[in-house]
């Protein structure tokens, strides 16, 4: 988009309306202007989700990893209204898992469009819990403490792109690990843990800040109290991720989430996951290994029916919590601005801003808000139509 743009809509961060201008790539103005009426699309920033392992027939652990696997990611994610996400890394072997990072780098230098909707590499594992339950659907065999000699091979096979690790505090080194990783600018998440509070008290010093979809990769049972879910809400140097998917959290528990962490942080992800043809039937995911669509819509491990990551996408999880909340604003600041904090990059929605730039319809009561018009740097992004592709029976 070379030439100047002007965009109109309902401002989807406030009230009335607001008109901005898009100018070689950046936000060139923004400025409030009379309600456009109820026929208007919204206008806010584009998505940004921390956490993706997948999504369609894009799978960032692939046993075969192919940049076009993330550049697959980038087109189906836009049509969704995501215009900034991290592929997601999952727990394989030391190979597997550089092989894949390498993979997500390489289609980050290869391609201006895939770099501009890749902010960089989550890596959840392999330093994770190694119980049922907090491990979720991660390989047992490939469970394994930290290792600063790994650490380096990740930041070796992606210079400057891995942004967050998750690792549960209750190895031997993950302290040691924290302090590596933030002071090679990497943000450390707690995560799939059977921790304590002394172990996640231990590594927050060290200068761990974020938790991986709190309320997931936990027991089905825990005592009252002590436990690391109270532990990490109490926490306030711990900003929460959490998935609004319809599935991995009950409402009750979001909107207490949501309270909890109004003044620590909280942000939206969807932990999708690669959903191929051959799942639709019954099939071997990336994540989980044999999973199906459960009677929920949900995609659930054969034999435990744990969740296998989600088939949702960010733009579910802006309504739902809207529903929750009674607030469009809130639900779209937990899925731009809060993760664009996390990702702290540089101005956000203002003027000299990226123009990524979302215009969706939305009422009260829909499962999801509707991409009409996706800008990524003042582009449009590839068509949404495909995009928008019904997987197991949820949209």
């Amino acid at each position: 988009m070379t030439a100047a743009a002007v965009l109109r809509g309902r401002d989807a961060l406030g009230s009335g309306g607001l008109e901005l201008v898009v100018e070689h790539g950046r936000i060139g103005s923004l400025a409030r202007i009379a309600d456009p009426g109820d026929g208007a699309p919204w206008i806010g920033p584009g998505l940004i989700d921390l956490q993706v392992n997948g999504h369609l027939e894009g799978d960032a652990n692939a046993a075969e990893p192919d940049p076009e696997h993330i550049a697959a990611m980038a087109r189906s994610l836009a049509g969704h209204g995501v215009t900034r996400f991290l592929p997601t890394v999952i727990t394989a072997s030391p190979a597997e898992m550089v092989a894949r990072i390498r993979a997500i780098a390489e289609a980050v230098r290869d391609s201006t469009t895939t770099s501009r909707a890749v902010a960089g590499i989550h890596v959840e594992g392999p330093s994770l819990s190694d119980q049922d339950g907090p491990r979720g659907v991660h390989p047992l065999e490939h469970i394994r403490p930290p290792s600063i000699a790994e650490l380096q091979s990740w930041l070796d096979a992606a210079p400057g792109l891995l942004r967050i690790v998750t690792l549960s505090p209750h190895h031997p080194g993950s302290v040691e690990a924290t302090r590596f990783l933030v002071a090679h600018g990497v943000r450390v998440a707690v995560g799939h843990t059977h921790a304590s509070d002394a172990e996640i008290a231990a590594v927050v010093d060290a200068g761990a800040t974020l938790s991986t979809h709190l309320g997931n990769g936990a027991h089905a049972v825990l005592p009252r109290h002590p436990n690391y879910l109270w532990t990490q809400l109490a926490e306030p140097r711990l900003a929460a991720g959490v998935i609004a998917d319809g599935h991995h959290l009950p409402d009750a528990t979001l909107a207490t989430m949501i309270a909890a962490k109004r003044d620590h942080g909280l942000f939206l992800v969807s932990d999708a996951v690669a959903t191929p043809a051959a799942l639709l039937d019954g099939g071997v995911s990336t994540v989980g290994g044999g999973v199906h669509f459960a009677d929920d819509g949900a995609l659930r491990h054969v034999s435990t029916g744990f969740l296998a990551g989600s088939v949702q996408t960010l733009d579910v999880g802006v309504a739902t919590v809207a529903r929750l909340t009674g607030s469009l604003a809130a639900a779209v600041r937990l899925a731009t601005s809060a993760p664009a904090a996390v990702l702290d990059d540089g101005p956000h929605w203002t003027v000299g801003a990226r123009a990524d730039v979302l215009l969706f319809d939305w009422a009260p009561g829909d499962r999801s808000i509707t991409p009409r018009e996706v800008l990524i740097a003042g582009e449009p992004a590839s068509d949404t139509t495909d995009a928008r592709t019904t997987v197991g029976g949820t949209r």
